[in-house]
């Protein structure tokens, strides 16, 4: 199939979908209506276009175009991968906050399990999760006291959730909570890719006098499905994306506190 541009230039279908994907990531968006009149297409063409994309994976559709997908959203295994040292700085910054004596609740999620690395291995402190694998992580910290909720497990994540698991958050609370998310966007807020673990973070949200969201670089200005958090509900964001990248530059004009951004 081939478009014409409204300059004259024939586009091949494969060649436009990749327009839209260099535009998407030159831009942090694209708008429906914007790209037709650029091609000289129809609204309905650019749809059926960020269709195909989203079904790829390559975008997350939004009410009159897309937005970026985070790569947060992979099976665990693979977000191990994802920007290490990024999730490294963050964790550093996140530990230092963790006082002698207190109790935190750590998310599920590689970033949050970076926190757990990070701890001081003389630390005296609660830490509550519904992550195994967190869990597992801190066996080798002699003063730190762990707690486990118990509940259904979502393999994807590794991490407990579901009605068993919201209940037993009821018997908890603390002084911090670090919240693991996939997207954090200006107009879309905190989200993640499934609808159960966005109910579970915001059950864990509510047992914590402060929760601070943990946002490594290629979470800035990606969205997913499901809202967890308006920025309203969270003490700060905790990110090492640079201060002059345009989502952060937006987050700081609603007033979103930012950490270790410098």
């Amino acid at each position: 199939m081939i478009v014409q541009h409204q300059e004259g230039v024939r586009m091949l279908a494969a060649e436009r979908l990749e327009y839209l994907i260099t535009r998407l990531a030159a831009d942090g968006k694209v708008i429906a209506k914007d790209i037709a009149h650029e091609l000289g297409l129809s609204e309905d063409s650019v749809r059926r276009d960020l269709r195909e994309l989203a079904a790829a994976g390559l975008c997350q559709r939004v009410y009159g175009g897309a937005l970026p997908v985070s790569p947060a959203i992979a099976h665990y295994a693979t977000r191990v991968t994802v920007e290490p040292e990024s999730k490294g700085r963050i964790a550093a910054v996140a530990a230092s906050m963790v006082q002698p004596g207190s109790a935190v609740i750590l998310d599920g999620g590689t970033s949050t399990l970076a926190v757990a690395h990070a701890l001081p291995a003389e630390l005296d402190c609660t830490v509550i999760t519904h992550s195994p694998i967190i869990a597992s992580a801190l066996v080798e910290h002699p003063l730190i006291e762990v707690f486990l909720l118990g509940g259904r497990l979502f393999k994807h994540s590794a991490v407990t959730c579901g009605a068993a698991a919201v209940e037993a958050t009821q018997a908890i609370s603390a002084e911090l909570f670090f919240l693991g998310v996939t997207g954090v966007h200006p107009g879309h807020g905190l989200t993640t890719a499934d609808a159960d673990e966005a109910a579970m973070k915001r059950a864990l949200a509510a047992r914590a006098a402060d929760t601070y969201v943990l946002a490594s670089a290629e979470k800035i200005g990606a969205v997913s499905r499901y809202s967890v958090l308006p920025f309203t509900s969270v003490a700060g964001i905790i990110t090492d994306a640079p201060a002059n990248h345009a989502t952060v530059r937006e987050l700081s004009r609603l007033g979103v506190a930012l950490l270790g951004n410098g």
